[in-house]
């Protein structure tokens, strides 16, 4: 028993007081060499293995097996920093046993006071670990021999060099030594040579026992007759070596190198020597310490229970939440929408009644008045009288007669800016109600003046509830317009004015410059050289100053489809009319606008796509029209408004123009073969011929008379606006005239008293000498460029506001930005329908086809993830702006705020951001069953469709669709092979850094690698070192991924701005 009582000895040692022992050494120390000494002599060798069952013994191995082992461990956090997150962690889950029994058997075994002799030193064990981490693991690589050292090399291999076995020191080693560094100074170790006890394992090229950590199997090995390997290990007896048997694990690996010590799936292992089937209703994964229960309601086996029913309750769920918010809305919508309809009704028929009671009012006395008979006068003047003087009386409560929209003590309407003592009532019927009264009022008005006399125009002029715009007069003198690339004139020498309260149309043939016309005018000419004086009220000022009550109706009808024809006039009255106008006020402009381009019957229903039918096309150019209409502006530009519009809509179209000019806006129009009665409604004409001259400015009812004194007379039953558009194209040869068509630009110069410039009196027929190829490519690449150059700073331009209107702030903005943005998706569902689906089957695909190994962590499965997801969710970011891009610049030239469109859309998209990876996640995670938690793989996924959605907005809008479509699927692929190649230089590992696909990958790697301890330590070294991750940078990959997803945002937002058009 003298391992007993030097057991004995040691804890005495160690109990006593270290200022005892400083006081009393000498004493001390001579009772413990009598203890010593009574111990060996008296008990000798050792005979008794009763005693090695002794927990003081296994506590004494087991410190010193700690010690090692905890020497090991560091060395993994030194040589290993990219795989070890915790150390104190990863050490208790790999070393920490609970059950000490393999120890205890393995100091029987040994049947010597060597065991703790046995255990590789702190020199041994770096090495080890040393030699292992500096070899690459290959596919298919079996483990490999340890490099010679002291023990075991050329010229000196002893049987504990074997696989399997190992030997004791060969003498008592002094503390110091057993813990040199240096990891080449070997102690001796080549006596007593026997096979490695069950728990641990030694490798072939060491004399020395290391423990087999938590989560394996390692029992001894017994020689199969058959293939003459040790089962359950791969090794052979050595040759020529009869007496040498089978010894213990030869070796603690990664996966692919050391299956055989991984305590197998379907059972755990407490211990490294005990193994227990999982038993029924419970699983274990291979390197299990413990069993797991199943959950309820799925399939299980011992091996791993399959979660497929949490995923498809999981999906059921989302279906349901998103049936949910759709639903409700559209119900809660269209329930609102039918409300407004009723409100309305009710409103227009009370309006309507109301009007032809006054007119019936007045007309009865009128006839009043004409009567001659005393008593019938009587009797009439009483009747009426009480019922005009109850009608009239404050106190009335006759709600035929009283104004369904009142303002104490004013009977005016709201001008926005609320007045002392007045009050509005702000519910919706009575705004409608107070609206429609004044469109009757307006209707009554222009019946009794319907003739448009003088007076009758004075008359509604001058009507004291019609509200006046701000009046601006255009004033144009010398006005030339000249493009940069080739010196070509669109426009040349135009002079004129364009008076407030008169409509003015644009007409010439083809190439004349009528939209160069307007483009100058309105400001929007880039690329080109503008020369002339503009002048606006008489003073020379940029017409940018007043952009805010300027409309500009574009050629081409950039309307929202998925909007009804109300929602598209709200949206543009809400972002342009003053801020502190009143509801009532908007209600009563939109209310107007519906109402006199004959949008009532339509109002409700969607404008419509190519794809998708809607209205029709002359009621999608009346709408088109109406969006400017509803910012109430005071110049008003329109490019062909009346193209494809039968004459009914024309009329219709001008009688509502009619209406706008005679609250003095000054009305501008580019106009293609009017009819004649169309022609004579407006008031000012513009003819241009070919080379943007100027044929004839002024009234209409003065064009005929002044070509007549040119021998130009249009013949009977020709419209007279065709016939000289004919003559200016050269189609009418006759005229009949002494006139040429060269002359009429200098005939008109001529006759208002302009001079005519020196190059137009000539007549030069010398054509000048063509470039060559060379110099016309290099005009071509320079005229490119400075026309992107005039845009931006077109874009950037900053003028001083003298439009002195207040539009709704940014915030405000944003909330009707996302409004509007909300409602266009909703009716997209079965669009955003389509997109889940196609993320549900693609999670459900490749997580059938996942090869579901632990050794990689899940890595080909994640590859698979980040392109499948990177790919589906860029190609529908591109949607926010491909496909909005004309409404964007039009809505940005109009003066809205740009921030607010873009953190709208952005908003909106974020509910995709968060609810595209639970559609991913809820077949993919469930069908492969990974070990990190449904929460760790959403995160990682949220945060990687936020960057790429950024990404699919930058690409939209700096592409043209078919190009961005094509790069946002080829660029996932792309990064993603760049991101998974070997980083073998450091280019490489700079290159894989800027992918995305990189970042993504590492943190759902690590993510799971976490998950693995114990015996999967090295196994998890091994991959982490291949891929190149590092365990501690998971939030570094949400972060850099998130950080991406803002950049791209932010560079898209400048993009965005930068290459708009206005």
């Amino acid at each position: 028993m003298k391992l007993h009582c030097l057991i004995k000895l040691l804890i005495l040692k160690m109990s006593v007081n270290r200022r005892n022992w400083l006081k009393h050494g000498s004493n001390l120390r001579l009772v413990l060499l009598v203890l010593w000494l009574v111990c060996y002599v008296g008990y000798g060798q050792l005979e008794d293995t009763k005693d090695f069952n002794d927990p003081a013994v296994t506590q004494m191995v087991y410190r010193s097996l700690l010690k090692s082992t905890a020497a090991l461990n560091h060395e993994l956090a030194t040589k290993a920093k990219f795989c070890v997150k915790d150390l104190d962690a990863d050490w208790n889950n790999a070393f920490k046993f609970s059950d000490l029994k393999f120890l205890s058997s393995c100091i029987q075994k040994t049947n010597a006071s060597d065991t703790v002799l046995r255990i590789c030193s702190e020199a041994e064990m770096k090495f080890y670990i040393y030699d292992f981490l500096s070899k690459p693991n290959k596919p298919g690589d079996k483990p490999v021999n340890i490099k010679p050292n002291r023990n075991c090399n050329s010229t000196e291999w002893v049987s504990g060099c074997e696989p399997g076995c190992g030997c004791s020191l060969d003498h008592q080693p002094e503390q110091a030594d057993l813990q040199k560094q240096n990891s080449k100074d070997f102690p001796g170790r080549t006596s007593n040579c026997m096979p490695c006890c069950e728990g641990f394992f030694c490798p072939n090229g060491l004399t020395c026992m290391i423990p087999c950590p938590l989560g394996s199997y390692c029992p001894s090995a017994t020689l199969n007759m058959t293939t003459g390997l040790c089962d359950p290990y791969a090794y052979q007896l050595p040759p020529g070596r009869p007496e040498h048997t089978c010894g213990g694990a030869n070796v603690w690996a990664d996966h692919s190198r050391s299956e055989e010590v991984f305590c197998p799936a379907g059972s755990y292992c407490p211990t490294p020597t005990q193994k227990v089937d999982c038993g029924r209703g419970h699983y274990c994964r291979m390197g299990s310490t413990s069993k797991k229960p199943c959950f309820k309601l799925i399939s299980c086996n011992t091996e791993n229970q399959k979660i497929h029913a949490f995923g498809i309750m999981v999906i059921c769920g989302v279906v349901t939440f998103l049936l949910i918010i759709y639903n409700c809305s559209d119900q809660i919508l269209t329930t609102r929408e039918k409300r407004q309809a009723k409100s309305r009704e009710a409103a227009v028929k009370k309006a309507k009644a109301n009007q032809r009671w006054k007119v019936a009012r007045t007309a009865a006395k009128k006839h009043v008045t004409e009567i001659s008979d005393g008593e019938t006068h009587k009797m009439l003047d009483r009747g009426y009288s009480s019922e005009v003087d109850s009608s009239s009386s404050p106190a009335s409560s006759s709600s035929a007669v009283q104004p369904s929209f009142e303002i104490e003590g004013s009977n005016e309407r709201p001008s926005g800016k609320r007045g002392k003592g007045q009050r509005i009532k702000n519910s919706q019927s009575q705004i409608l109600k107070y609206a429609y009264n004044q469109i009757e009022k307006e209707k009554a008005i222009e019946l009794e003046n319907s003739d448009l006399t003088f007076s009758g125009i004075v008359n509604m002029a001058t009507y004291s509830e019609m509200k006046r715009r701000t009046l601006l007069e255009l004033s144009f003198q010398d006005l030339t317009l000249t493009l940069k690339s080739n010196g070509k004139h669109l426009l040349r020498c135009v002079t004129g004015t364009m008076q407030p309260g008169r409509i003015t149309a644009v007409m010439g043939p083809s190439g004349a410059g009528k939209t160069s016309l307007l483009s100058a005018l309105a400001g929007k000419a880039v690329g080109c050289n503008l020369s002339g004086l503009m002048l606006i009220n008489g003073k020379q000022l940029s017409i940018h100053s007043y952009k805010k009550i300027i409309g500009f109706v574009p050629q081409d009808d950039v309307v929202h489809g998925n909007l009804t024809v109300e929602e598209s006039i709200w949206f543009h009255a809400r972002c342009r009319l003053p801020a502190g106008q009143s509801k009532a006020e908007k209600v009563l402009v939109v209310e107007r606008v519906i109402d006199s381009l004959g949008l009532q019957s339509v109002r409700s229903s969607l404008v419509g796509t190519v794809e998708k039918r809607g209205i029709s096309g002359g009621q999608r150019k009346r709408v088109n029209v109406g969006l400017e209409m509803a910012m109430e502006p005071s110049v008003l530009f329109l490019d062909e408004p009346t193209s494809g519009l039968d004459s009914a809509s024309s009329q219709l179209l001008l009688k509502a123009l009619k209406h706008e000019a005679l609250e003095g806006v000054n009305i501008c129009m580019v106009v293609h073969q009017p009819s004649y009665t169309l022609f004579r409604t407006f008031n000012d004409l513009v003819l241009l011929a070919k080379g943007g001259l100027t044929v004839y400015h002024g009234p209409v009812e003065d064009v005929e008379t002044y070509f007549s004194s040119l021998g130009i007379i249009v013949p009977e039953r020709i419209n007279p606006p065709d016939y000289y558009i004919d003559v200016l194209e050269g189609i009418v040869t006759n005229l009949n005239s002494d006139v040429s068509i060269k002359e009429l630009p200098q005939r008109w110069m001529l006759h208002k008293g302009y001079s005519v410039p020196l190059d137009m009196r000539k007549d030069n027929n010398s054509a000048a000498a063509g470039p060559t190829f060379v110099r016309e490519l290099m005009g071509d690449v320079t005229s490119n460029f400075r026309l992107r150059g005039d845009k931006i700073r077109h874009n950037f331009l900053k003028t001083r506001d003298l439009s002195y209107r207040t539009t709704p702030s940014m915030l405000l903005q944003y909330k009707y930005f996302l409004g509007r943005i909300a409602k266009q998706r909703m009716r997209e569902a079965k669009l955003q329908a389509t997109d889940y689906l196609i993320l549900l089957l693609a999670g459900a695909c490749l997580g059938l086809l996942n090869n579901k190994s632990d050794q990689s962590f899940g890595a080909p499965g994640y590859v698979n993830s980040v392109i499948a997801v990177s790919l589906l969710c860029k190609i529908a970011a591109l949607r926010s702006f491909s496909l909005d891009k004309l409404h964007y610049w039009r809505e940005s030239a109009a003066g809205m705020s740009s921030l607010a469109s873009f953190l709208a859309k952005d908003t909106i998209d974020c509910f995709n951001t968060l609810v595209k990876p639970l559609v991913y996640l809820s077949m993919f995670y469930f069908f492969t069953n990974p070990r990190s938690t449904f929460l760790d793989h959403y995160i990682v996924l949220v945060c990687l469709v936020y960057c790429v959605t950024g990404i699919g907005y930058a690409l939209a809008i700096f592409l043209q669709p078919g190009s961005a479509q094509l790069i946002s699927v080829l660029l996932p692929v792309v990064l993603t092979l760049v991101a998974t190649q070997p980083k073998d230089s450091e280019f490489m590992k700079i290159i894989a850094d800027l992918c995305y696909p990189k970042w993504a990958l590492q943190a759902l790697v690590i993510g799971n690698a976490q998950k693995y301890s114990g015996v999967w330590m090295i196994t998890r070294c091994g991959a982490l070192l291949k891929g190149g991750y590092d365990i501690n940078e998971w939030n570094l990959c949400i972060m850099i991924l998130l950080l991406i997803g803002v950049a791209t945002r932010m560079i898209s937002f400048v993009g965005m701005v930068i290459l708009q058009k206005r």
